[in-house]
This record gives structure tokens, C-alpha cells and sequence, in this order.
């Protein structure tokens, strides 16, 4: 968790949607990245109870962005949610833990600078 300069605490994570698929008679799977940010009491608490393989719904808005890779210098998309609410549906051992948070988001933010690449 991070605060911006306003003092507001912001959490950021990548959640993969894994799908199945089926082309020429082959299961194919096909996996989407988004990273999601939660914002005030939503980003505490996200912070606190989110571990790496724990399975989440995250309802909020969705937003598209494109860029040129430092690493590589190739074009590059990023899909990216702003969270209202995330929900914990189990963790990695499958062990049923629903939990739910909510909060809001307040357009008036200011946007903290990523300091890592995008996992895609």
C-alpha cells in the first residue's frame, strides 16, 4: 500500500481471468491481466487481506490504456480497474473465505506513479 501525496492510501494488484476456449478442435487457454486499484478505506483493508493466489471478484470501473515498454521499446496495452468493491471468494488452497469490502472512489485522486512494469 502506498499513499499519494494528498495522504490517500492506494493499493495496486494484477488479477489474471483465465478462459477456455476451444479453436480447431483444441482447448486453448487464454488468459487476461487487469490491474486494479483501490483507493481510502477499500485500499486498507484490500491490503490487509489480499494474498498472492487468493480468488477475488472485483466489481468497479474499467479503463484501457497504451504505451511504449522500457524494456523493449514494443507497443503494449494495459487494461486497468479502479475497484468500488472486492470481494475474497477462497484463497489458493481452495478454502472458501467470503469476504467482502467496498468503498469509493473519489475522482478528485490524484494518480501515484507505478514504479514497476506490467506483468503482460
Amino acid at each position: 500500500m502506498r499513499y499519494t501525496q494528498g495522504g490517500k492510501p492506494v493499493t495496486t494488484f494484477t488479477v489474471a481471468v483465465n478462459n477456455r476456449r476451444q479453436i480447431d478442435g483444441q482447448w486453448q487457454d487464454e488468459t487476461t491481466w487487469f490491474r486494479v486499484t483501490c483507493w481510502d478505506r477499500l485500499a486498507e483493508t484490500t491490503n490487509q487481506f489480499l494474498k498472492r493466489g487468493r480468488q477475488v471478484m472485483v466489481v468497479g470501473r474499467i479503463s484501457a490504456s497504451a504505451y511504449i515498454s522500457s524494456r523493449d521499446n514494443q507497443p503494449r496495452a494495459s487494461l486497468e480497474l479502479t475497484a468500488r468493491e472486492v470481494k475474497f471468494l477462497g484463497n489458493r488452497d481452495d478454502q472458501p473465505g467470503d469476504v467482502e469490502f467496498s468503498g469509493g472512489f473519489s475522482g478528485n485522486s490524484q494518480p501515484v506513479e507505478e514504479e514497476e512494469d506490467l506483468p503482460f
